[in-house]
């Protein structure tokens, strides 16, 4: 597929920050993370991944992972020592081609049912941060933890941002000359820095930061142990499910043959060695996720110039401004971020639409149910088991 750089590209490219940036930002500011490492990982998996898949491809944390560490506070030796389980794992499965027959246990109705409960949970997040009510915001104490003011009139501050953008990119997104998503980050950027997360940006100087080689140490046994069991054990159904099979299920949605190098063995491939690049520089765990690829597309991203243009933005930001990173990012307020994350949430759901079976609706919507009350691991396995019962006839709906 040709790579393009118009401006579709560009606002594909800033899709999926919604469900990157608070999670980077918790973290960084309460695990301890390094902001070089993780921001170098995130822009050179983005570029490489844009390049050898020749698709847009999402790029994000490992959702189980990121959500109990910053949860727990759990210590920069777990983070990276799970992520180098996880690495070993994938790339085992990957070189090996196990993934593949894991796939091959996996029906159709599963993989939607993973894509709506992903989706709705997105939607959860995106609305949680525009109401205030996300953990971060908590954490942080304040609806817009950066900016000077707090509400306008009665009205919370993320709010007013979240239903002015919200309404903005409702008119945008069919529009070609003006794109949503580069409308709403930039104007949501300038938005910010107006109110007062401008001074965020003094405590960024300019230099040259390289990032450091292992820079907690080599994880601990215990370090390792409790990361597999608390992390890694929990984080791989989703991952399959998820980072994997959905994946490679929507990119082929979108783009049809052009996505024939998005396979799962490459998929595996491609996390487990950024997840060990990820470890050698201190970053988080990272893995590419259908919810990410909606996103991206929902707003206008069609190539691989989108990859290369987010991605290159995170190298620029990690090598020039090293652990000042995260404050050049706290200009997008969270009201912004949710909505970025609300539209990319519809975006996956709406992949059901060709659920036509009576059985095969009724194993998503259990999934989703099971999702929202425990987890999407727990949803993914019930779902396998269900539809191989349903095929078998042991049960009927």
């Amino acid at each position: 597929m040709k790579i393009s750089f118009n401006r579709m590209e560009w606002a594909g490219s800033v899709g999926d920050l919604g469900t990157l940036l608070p999670l980077a930002f918790g973290m960084i500011m309460i695990n301890g993370l390094s902001a070089t490492g993780l921001f170098l990982t995130v822009g050179l998996m983005y570029v490489v991944a844009g390049m050898y898949f020749r698709v847009p491809i999402a790029v994000q944390p490992m959702k189980v992972v990121s959500a109990y560490a910053i949860a727990m506070a759990l210590t920069p030796g777990v983070i990276t020592g799970s992520g180098i389980l996880l690495a070993a794992l994938l790339l085992l499965l990957g070189a090996t081609g196990l993934v593949n027959a894991v796939a091959r246990i996996v029906p159709r109705q599963v993989i939607r049912g993973v894509q709506l409960a992903t989706g709705v949970l997105l939607l959860s997040k995106g609305a949680s941060l525009i109401v205030g009510t996300s953990p971060f915001q908590a954490m942080r104490g304040g609806v817009e933890p950066y900016l000077s003011m707090q509400a306008v009139g009665p009205v919370p501050m993320s709010i007013f941002l979240g239903v002015l953008f919200g309404v903005i990119t409702i008119f945008l997104l069919p529009n070609r000359r003006y794109p949503a998503g580069l409308v709403v980050v930039v104007c949501g950027a300038a938005a910010g820095a107006a109110l007062g997360a401008w001074r965020e940006l003094t405590s960024a100087p300019l230099g040259l930061y390289p990032p450091e080689f292992l820079p907690f140490g080599l994880p601990t046994g215990m370090d390792l142990t409790y990361g597999l069991l608390a992390l890694v054990l929990p984080q791989i159904p989703m991952t399959m499910g998820n980072a994997v099979i959905a994946s490679r299920d929507l990119s082929f949605e979108y783009f049809g043959v052009e996505s024939r190098r998005v396979t799962d063995r490459a998929l595996c491939v491609s996390m487990g060695l950024a997840n060990v690049f990820s470890f050698l520089v201190g970053g988080m765990p990272v893995c590419h996720g259908a919810g990410g690829l909606a996103a991206h597309y929902a707003f206008g991203a069609r190539t691989a110039g989108s990859n290369l243009v987010i991605g290159v933005f995170f190298v620029l930001l990690a090598v020039l401004l090293g652990p000042g990173s995260v404050t050049v990012l706290h200009l997008l307020p969270m009201g912004v971020l949710g909505v970025l994350l609300f539209f990319s949430g519809a975006q996956l759901a709406l992949t059901i639409q060709d659920v036509e079976s009576r059985s095969h609706l009724f194993v998503v919507v259990v999934m989703l149910g099971i999702t929202l009350a425990a987890n999407l691991a727990w949803a993914f396995g019930v779902g396998i088991v269900l539809s191989h019962l349903l095929e078998r006839g042991r049960i009927t709906i």
